[in-house]
């Protein structure tokens, strides 16, 4: 048995932790950060064209136990409805000891940091916050730089949990495939955690076509169309002027009002942290569907700026067993699981011109990824800025 609850009811009394919390992230992609559409329909997402836009759909599962593994090894799996298309099962595989990679040497830029924020044709007082590289130690983060207002929340991880189980592990299942739907009947059943069950009614947010036009006066408009579904958005672009190694001005801006970089903003928010966020004018609240990045930021970085926006989405809570309707009334729950939903999009602005492509035959087979074989305009920046940013910064 499975019921909803709402994630803003609160027990008076003490609860119980459950056995196993259990997180589903689920995500929509266009433009770079969903590139499945083959080369020219590649080229046509990185140059702002909204028409061959392909959306893929990705899911990332976390399962974290109180329970130790027993018998054996720690094995846990998720069932999807077959409709999902990912396979019988997904194995959520626990991370081994010593295992993991490690971590690339770090390279210390050499020039400055700038930041800008808000929308608008020019960037509002004190503006541009300058960070010299020089001043920073080997390895340090710039200090202030990732927002400490939104957390990031990741859910169960190996720190948090006794047991922990992870997916996509490369161990078996796969990403959603064309016509999709996640919608139904999930479980997940393994030997450090009770049976979960859940069904669910809410399918993937609808993709994000992102565009973006010159202003007189050297401003840039950012566009897209209303997410059904959508809580807020967040934009950012990010863009270089160097002279070829990793020295010069590296440009940061973000669509907040306050100065709030990254952090919790490039993960899943529920709900509630959204509507606070837009009342303090950090989101933007569902109903805006455009932005300005200022001129400065523009002559800051005139080659290209590569930019994203996020589309914070719904989410879904399940327990067993069911919250007790009345307050006081002691809850001790086996098992919870929180659903989270977002759609994002990224997409180059400026560069070559390379006319309209935005009805670009997109029907060729995705070429394989080129591996990065020297280091490019971002150096030691894009050491500490690409794994949050999502992209290969390093090439």
């Amino acid at each position: 048995m499975w019921i909803a609850f709402g994630p803003g009811v609160a027990q008076k009394t003490t609860t119980t932790p459950p056995i196993a919390r259990y997180v589903m992230n689920v995500s929509t992609t266009t433009g770079m950060a969903g590139m499945s559409g083959g080369a020219t329909s590649a080229i046509s997402m990185m140059m702002g064209g909204g028409g061959a836009s392909r959306e893929t759909h990705t899911v990332e599962l976390r399962l974290g136990s109180r329970n130790a593994a027993t018998p054996g090894a720690p094995k846990a799996d998720h069932f999807p409805p077959e409709t999902a298309k990912m396979g019988k099962m997904l194995p959520l595989v626990t991370p081994t000891p010593g295992t993991s990679e490690p971590p690339q040497s770090f390279e210390r830029p050499k020039g400055r940091l700038l930041l800008y924020w808000g929308c608008g044709a020019k960037a509002g007082p004190g503006q541009p916050v300058v960070i010299d590289f020089a001043k920073v130690a080997a390895g340090q983060m710039p200090p202030n730089l990732f927002s400490t207002r939104v957390p990031v929340d990741q859910g169960p991880n190996v720190s948090n949990s006794k047991t922990f189980g992870w997916w996509p592990s490369g161990k078996g299942g796969q990403q959603p495939g064309r016509g999709s739907t996640i919608v139904g009947e999930h479980r997940v059943a393994g030997n450090y955690t009770p049976e979960i069950k859940f069904n669910l009614a809410q399918d993937y947010m609808p993709g994000i076509t992102g565009r973006a036009s010159e202003q007189p006066g050297g401003a840039t408009n950012i566009s897209w169309n209303a997410v059904t579904g959508a809580t807020g958005y967040y934009a950012w672009a990010f863009g270089a002027k160097t002279d070829g190694g990793n020295t010069g001005d590296f440009v940061w801006w973000t669509s907040s009002t306050m100065r709030e970089f990254g952090g919790g903003l490039w993960d899943w928010l529920p709900p509630e942290t959204v509507r606070r966020l837009i009342g303090e004018k950090v989101v933007m609240p569902p109903t805006q569907t455009t932005c300005t990045i200022p001129a400065e930021v523009k002559a800051a970085a005139p080659g290209f700026l590569m930019s994203s926006l996020y589309a914070y989405g719904p989410e879904a809570n399940f327990a067993y067993p069911p919250r007790p309707a009345n307050p006081a009334t002691p809850w001790k729950p086996e098992w919870t699981t929180r659903v989270r939903f977002r759609s994002n999009t990224m997409w180059m602005i400026g560069g070559p011109d390379m006319g309209d492509m935005s009805a670009a035959d997109d029907t060729q087979e995705a070429q394989p990824k080129k591996k990065c074989k020297k280091k490019g305009g971002l150096g030691g920046l894009g050491g500490m800025l690409g794994g949050a940013l999502g992209v290969d910064t390093g090439c």
